[in-house]
């Protein structure tokens, strides 16, 4: 016996009134999708502990506010270096500036200051001197970290070392401790 032969099947052969009648159904199906949208949801919250709110937060101390107890004579202070942080743990942050004359020759001494400002959010003001300029050093590395600020100072051995090359560097910390800055060397610090 021969196999019989299948008839040619007239559906098939796709034709593009196919491919036509598929693209209206398919775009039929997507534009009725979108009319019939499921409600939104409506589950319940449970309901959230009592909390109260934070307190409000309070701007650090600009130091374009403060006037400096450093004398410059006929130049203006300036603000070298500035950072913030809390150092006395009362919640409020404080700004420390590292500032020295302007002037315009040679290395002026920095001084570094501790600036905050009243518990109504008030003016600005100095509460302490970290470093006199009188002392005749600049700061270098600076930072307020965790509550202690740490710098970098360089000085001068004797009074016949250039102004421009300074020969002693001292890494040093301040932290506020039973109501005063108290300074510091931290451990592996290095003088040159």
């Amino acid at each position: 016996m021969q196999p019989s032969a299948v008839p040619e099947l007239a559906h098939t052969h796709t034709r593009p009134i196919h491919w036509l009648a598929t693209a209206t159904a398919v775009a039929g199906v997507v534009a009725l999708s979108s009319v019939l949208q499921p409600g939104a949801a409506t589950a319940a919250q449970p309901a959230a502990p009592e909390t109260r709110s934070a307190p409000a937060t309070v701007a650090a101390p600009d130091p374009a506010a403060v006037e400096f107890p450093i004398e410059c004579g006929p130049v203006q202070a300036v603000v070298k270096k500035k950072a913030s942080g809390d150092l006395d743990g009362d919640g409020r942050p404080e700004t420390v500036a590292v500032v020295h004359c302007d002037s315009p020759m040679g290395t002026p001494p920095d001084g570094v200051y501790v600036l905050t400002r009243g518990g109504d959010g008030g003016k600005p003001r100095v509460v302490a001197t970290l470093l006199d300029p009188k002392e005749g050093t600049t700061v270098g590395d600076f930072a307020v970290r965790d509550g202690a600020v740490t710098a970098t100072l360089f000085g001068y051995s004797s009074a016949d070392v250039p102004r421009c090359c300074p020969d002693v560097r001292s890494d040093v910390k301040w932290r506020w401790q039973n109501g005063a800055f108290v300074r510091s060397t931290p451990a592996g610090a290095r003088s040159v």
